[in-house]
């Protein structure tokens, strides 16, 4: 059953051993104020704290458009950027935390939406979603962490074209921009979240966070540093129990072998 968070800006609900986190201010095409950047903080240290594996979507009829500009005009300089480094952490405690976070996309999905969900692991975008960093336009900057992962994702230049021109993309053009991961039917994308979810959270635990929080950071390193840090990781978690179990599962025929797409359990 769902639950309110303290704040009505935010859903949670836990399915089996994965928190669905739901952005909840439809009426505002659930753009993001200071209230809601706390909310869902709450949320993600609340999942962080029972739960294997996250969703995250949109209530109403898109993922999120982004900032709240209504808000946002009125800070002085100092406040803008207590504002931005406090989605930097929030954000921040997505990407690297303990626990991987899939995002159902549909609607706009745009300024700050994007940057929420380029702060997840895994993203799935219903036929429906539409991609824009409309800064440009609006005379301001990205300051959600934008510069940085959606630049990452698409590339810089992808990325000046987005903010400099208005350049709204499709969910398709996203999935070639390497935006996404999955694109869906208009209304599957949280279903298929939820199962994705479900595979990542029974994985060993050490091997996730290994994934989330080693693969980002050794990209950023030379390429003999990165292999050297490469060298600890796999050592460091392949010696873990739960690893030596499941790798004894695996040569003692406990445990399914990787098949290709369509293959027969018995093929």
């Amino acid at each position: 059953m769902a639950e309110q968070a303290a704040s009505s800006f935010v859903t949670y609900e836990l399915q089996e051993d994965v928190a669905h986190i739901g952005l909840n201010r439809p009426e505002k095409r659930n753009a993001i104020s200071d209230a809601f950047i706390e909310a869902i903080a709450g949320a993600v240290a609340r999942a962080e704290s029972e739960a294997k594996a996250a969703v995250l979507y949109g209530h109403g009829d898109h993922f999120c458009a982004g900032l709240d500009l209504a808000e946002h005009v009125r800070k002085s300089p100092m406040e803008g950027v207590r504002s931005s480094r406090r989605w930097h952490a929030v954000f921040g405690g997505i990407e690297h935390g303990t626990i991987p976070w899939i995002s159902a996309l549909h609607g706009a999905v745009v300024g700050g939406g994007l940057e929420l969900a380029a702060a997840t692991h895994v993203r799935v975008a219903e036929r429906s979603a539409f991609f824009a960093l409309p800064e440009g336009q609006r005379g301001i900057f990205v300051g959600g962490g934008g510069s940085v992962r959606v630049a990452r994702l698409a590339g810089a230049a992808r990325m000046t074209d987005m903010m400099l021109t208005g350049r709204v993309a499709t969910a398709e053009e996203a999935e070639r921009w390497n935006l996404v991961q999955y694109v869906v039917e208009t209304g599957t994308a949280r279903a298929k979240a939820h199962e994705l979810a479900m595979i990542t959270a029974s994985n060993a635990p050490i091997s996730n966070y290994a994934v989330i929080n080693a693969l980002p950071r050794i990209q950023d390193m030379a390429k003999e540093d990165g292999l050297f840090v490469e060298s600890f990781i796999a050592s460091f978690t392949a010696t873990s129990p739960e690893a030596e179990e499941r790798l004894r599962a695996f040569l003692e025929k406990r445990a399914a072998r990787v098949r290709a797409p369509g293959a027969l359990e018995g093929g």
